[in-house]
């Protein structure tokens, strides 16, 4: 099986899409699998699914919905500026925390 990643990033977070069909496109991330290295972003890499009729859509037809995208397509979004930003990371108050490198604005809450 697949060995699982380290991601950088995580469901939650705001981020800008760097490549692709859909670059510069900004969403939330609504997923992420890191087993293997991809994210569902709010907005982004839209699909359309054929569906049949079920209790939820009694109707059934064709749905429009996110398909995930490779984590390395995309950045976080720097809470100070709204700029793509790389990330690192600090220990504040005993505890490590995610910052961004253009800022040094800390991501975590």
């Amino acid at each position: 099986m697949s060995e699982q990643k380290k991601m950088h990033v995580k469901s939650g977070d705001n981020v800008v899409v760097i490549s692709g069909k859909d670059k510069g496109k900004k969403g939330r991330i609504l997923a992420a699998y890191p087993k293997t290295g991809r994210v569902l972003v709010e907005g982004v890499n839209m699909v359309k699914k054929h569906t049949r009729p079920n209790a939820s859509n009694p109707q059934g037809g064709i749905v429009t919905q996110e398909a995930s995208i490779h984590a390395s397509n995309v950045m976080i979004v720097d809470p100070k500026t709204g700029e793509p930003t790389r990330i690192g990371s600090k220990i504040v108050d005993g505890k490590k925390v995610r910052i961004a490198k253009k800022s040094g604005e800390v991501l975590d809450k």
